[in-house]
């Protein structure tokens, strides 16, 4: 597996659990401890995306061309195998 795909697992794995928690949460809108994983893992999910996008490009087009060039044609897209 490659960096590449080792990063966009990593972000996959936190953003499954951050809507897991936010549809257990849906059904359980009183659950501190839950409530609070949620935000961790919307943390850790957020975290994941900059550390994908510092290496690897923009994730969302409202990332690209942060930098000196428009960064959004680059390939591989994020979707394409990756």
């Amino acid at each position: 597996m490659t960096e590449q795909q080792q990063a966009m697992q990593e972000l996959r794995r936190r953003e499954f659990a951050m809507i897991d928690a936010g549809m257990y949460l849906d059904g359980h809108p009183e659950d501190e401890t839950a409530l609070q994983y949620f935000r961790a893992m919307c943390k850790k999910h957020q975290q994941a995306e900059e550390t994908y996008q510092k290496h690897f490009g923009p994730l969302y087009l409202s990332s690209a061309g942060t930098g000196k060039r428009w960064d959004w044609i680059d390939e591989p897209w994020p979707w394409e195998g990756v």
